[in-house]
């Protein structure tokens, strides 16, 4: 039963999309669809990526103040939990949004790496809407140059910058004031900047160069999504004042907590 909801409602409709974009915007060049196909996926799923994105992102800006909450009431776990609920809410993250946001989009996903793993054979043109157009052969050369039934060097090597790319703007900007180790989380992106794309060659090495493409076209999506977060979070306060919410944001914090807990 849930296979079968799987396939009518996720991947056969992606594989359509595939070939609809196939033999009409891509002008018959499976690689240009596939390009095509991730755009209209992820920006169908903007709203999901770019609060997961964000919140990410804003969860490692205020690593320092987390750290610092969690040594002055290393002692009072009751105490340190409250204080971290006010510094989630007086910032407007949820910890958890990523968790969430990434187990909505793993059915996606899964059934996107089914259409560019099986869905270039000829008997996949069987699940072809009867609207649709159909060809009769899918070619599996990309801009006449990659064939994407088979690994390719260039693609992989795309895919691994594109994902450096993505982590080093990921990675957030030293907070004024604190050292290195203040940020534990910046320190785990500092590595997984370089981590990111071996593990991105080790996966791709095993597979078709379409799931390269694929992996490559998200990567930089994902980059151009982190450009605009990052300029929307790291942009000055108005008048070129500093930002007294987030410098005074522990003081205010424990004076509340302390009020609560008299």
């Amino acid at each position: 039963m849930i296979a079968s909801l799987f396939h009518e409602v996720l991947y056969r409709p992606l594989l359509n999309g595939l070939v609809f974009l196939y033999q009409t915007a891509a002008f018959q060049d499976l690689g240009l669809a596939i390009i095509l196909l991730t755009i209209v996926v992820r920006i169908v799923l903007f709203p999901l990526f770019y609060k997961g994105l964000k919140s990410q992102t804003m969860l490692m800006k205020i690593q320092p103040h987390i750290k610092r909450i969690q040594d002055e009431h290393k002692n009072n776990k009751e105490r340190q939990a409250q204080a971290l609920l006010a510094l989630y809410k007086e910032h407007k993250v949820n910890p958890f949004t990523g968790i969430g946001i990434m187990l909505l989009q793993l059915p996606i996903l899964i059934a996107l790496y089914r259409v560019f793993l099986n869905g270039f054979a000829d008997t996949a043109l069987s699940e072809i809407y009867s609207f649709i157009s159909a060809p009769t052969h899918l070619n599996q050369t990309a801009f006449g140059l990659i064939d994407l039934g088979k690994r390719d060097i260039i693609v992989l090597l795309l895919a691994a910058a594109a994902q450096f790319l993505q982590g080093y703007l990921a990675h957030p900007k030293k907070v004024p004031g604190t050292s290195k180790s203040d940020n534990p989380m910046a320190s785990v992106g500092r590595i997984m900047i370089f981590i990111g794309p071996v593990i991105t060659v080790w996966i791709l090495s095993f597979m078709p160069s379409a799931v390269g493409l694929y992996w490559a076209t998200t990567a930089l999506f994902s980059s151009a999504q982190q450009i605009v977060i990052n300029k929307k979070i790291h942009s000055p306060p108005p008048h070129g004042r500093d930002n007294p919410k987030t410098e005074s944001m522990d003081s205010r914090g424990n004076q509340k907590l302390r009020e609560r807990t008299a």
